[in-house]
């Protein structure tokens, strides 16, 4: 008599893996193609600045609520079913939007196109759930690589496009490309039926039983949170910082120090690879001691940009691999309700993040840019003293 195998221990092919990573990619990079295209789209539809300012961060609003209520869908549909699905209604609201008349029209549109991007955290969850323990760290770590890809590339692409064809025309070309995408993934994904005993709502109504239920999980969402929040708030306080006096320089030179983040494209997968074979919390207190090294080099170096830039590319780099490994370790927590972990963790880190983003300004106005660095600093401090913590993986259902 012989059982049957075990839909987990059946490895995604590594050309499944790619594509989840480009498709990955190319959904989380709706939320940031636009922003280029801001004064165009102001004119265009006759609002002000402020206006438009807040009608872009629709996005993220809806990128939270998808976070908080789509992202657990990866453990009640199937995934051949879902990703697709999820991408054509993408597509639908990437075209609503690109035929808005309105502010108002547009943050409807915007919210929805936020909350349907969240298929790039799904796909995270999916191969968590459904690759081979043994390399669960490397392929999420490709798809990590395939999501800091997409948000690197995505203001160049969206305004290369926006210049040659309107901004309407390029909502257009992404929605086409999300098509094309959930063609190749209804084609290529595995049929496997989800392994959730509960409903969906009683998922949505663990989320805060999980974190009671896993000290790890809380322990990891907390360390994640500190790390993003010194993220956040080093990009957007050195955009606000070199614009200032003595040094004003212009948003095309602000832009080009994003190009540093190139080195944690190719970080990723091998934090991925390393959380496999010596353990995500070794990979993590790496990665965060690197962060912290080059957060103090940042420190004393702004306006230095041979000396800031490749502090920034260890900074970026360092979090990307505790996020890679942080991740893996939350998915291992239990691979069967990997989407609602990777939805409780991911709200949480993104709330941070918010913060971080939303606090830059006053810090840079309080204190210039040494207290905002010296913010960060602690932050990352803090994140690897929580990271030393560590407590034995549970099981148990809620």
């Amino acid at each position: 008599m012989t059982t049957a195998p075990d839909p987990r221990e059946t490895p995604l092919s590594a050309g499944v893996v790619v594509l989840l990573a480009i498709t990955a990619g190319g959904a989380i990079a709706n939320n940031y193609a636009i922003q280029p295209s801001l004064s165009a789209i102001a004119q265009d539809i006759g609002a002000t600045a402020s206006m438009i300012s807040l009608t872009v961060s629709g996005v993220m609003l809806g990128y939270l609520a998808g976070l908080a209520l789509l992202v657990p869908l990866a453990d009640h549909v199937n995934p051949r079913r879902l990703i697709p699905g999820q991408l054509l209604a993408l597509a639908a609201a990437l075209t609503a939007a690109s035929a808005a008349s309105s502010a108002g029209i547009l943050l409807s549109c915007l919210v929805l196109v936020g909350a349907m991007t969240t298929v790039a955290a799904q796909t995270s969850a999916i191969v968590g759930k459904l690759a081979a323990s043994a390399h669960r760290g490397k392929q999420m770590g490709l798809v990590s690589a395939g999501i800091s890809a997409g948000i690197l590339l995505s203001r160049f692409v969206g305004g290369l496009l926006s210049t040659w064809g309107g901004w309407r025309a390029m909502l257009l070309c992404f929605a086409g490309a999300c098509c094309i995408a959930a063609l190749a993934t209804a084609l290529r994904l595995p049929d496997r039926r989800p392994q959730a005993t509960e409903g969906y709502f009683f998922t949505l109504r663990s989320v805060p039983g999980l974190l009671i239920l896993f000290p790890q999980l809380r322990l990891s969402a907390a360390a994640g949170m500190l790390w993003f929040f010194a993220f956040s708030t080093i990009w957007v306080g050195l955009a606000i910082s070199l614009a200032l006096p003595p040094w004003s320089m212009s948003a095309d030179a602000i832009g080009l120090y994003s190009l540093v983040g190139l080195l944690g494209l190719f970080v990723t997968p091998m934090a991925g690879r390393f959380a496999d074979r010596y353990g995500a919390r070794r990979v993590k207190l790496v990665g965060l001691t690197a962060a912290a090294a080059s957060s103090l080099v940042l420190l004393f170096s702004l306006g230095q940009p041979f000396v800031c830039a490749p502090a920034l590319a260890v900074f970026d780099a360092g979090c990307f691999a505790a996020q890679v490994a942080n991740q893996a370790a939350v998915v291992r927590l239990d691979p069967a309700r990997s989407g609602v972990l990777n939805s409780a963790y991911l709200v949480l880190y993104y709330v941070a993040g918010a913060i971080g983003t939303a606090v830059a300004g006053p810090l840079v106005t309080a204190g210039g840019w040494t207290l905002l660095a010296s913010a960060a600093v602690a932050a990352i401090v803090g994140a690897i003293v929580v990271s030393c913590f560590h407590f034995k993986p549970e099981t148990r259902r809620i």
